[in-house]
């Protein structure tokens, strides 16, 4: 079964490629899998949204990361200002 690094590999290959949809359904399905989503994943995630021009979303994916206690990183604070 996919793990966590799996998982962000897809996503940062969605964020890479401009699709922010693709990105979140993936992240869908990791939770839905129960995989734990990591800063890596949830950064890629971020930069997805912030280059699909989706801010709310990136600020949302944000607040979900602090509610589960993942700790955001530089890479994360910039995606999200980007946003």
């Amino acid at each position: 079964a996919p793990d966590t690094i799996a998982y962000s590999t897809v996503i940062t290959a969605c964020d890479r490629a401009g699709e922010w949809q693709a990105a979140l359904q993936v992240m869908g399905e990791m939770r839905a899998n129960g995989v734990r989503p990591n800063t890596i994943t949830f950064s890629a995630a971020i930069s997805a949204c912030a280059k699909g021009g989706q801010w709310q979303r990136a600020l949302r994916l944000m607040k979900d990361m602090e509610t589960q206690g993942i700790r955001a990183n530089t890479i994360t604070y910039s995606s999200t200002i980007n946003a």
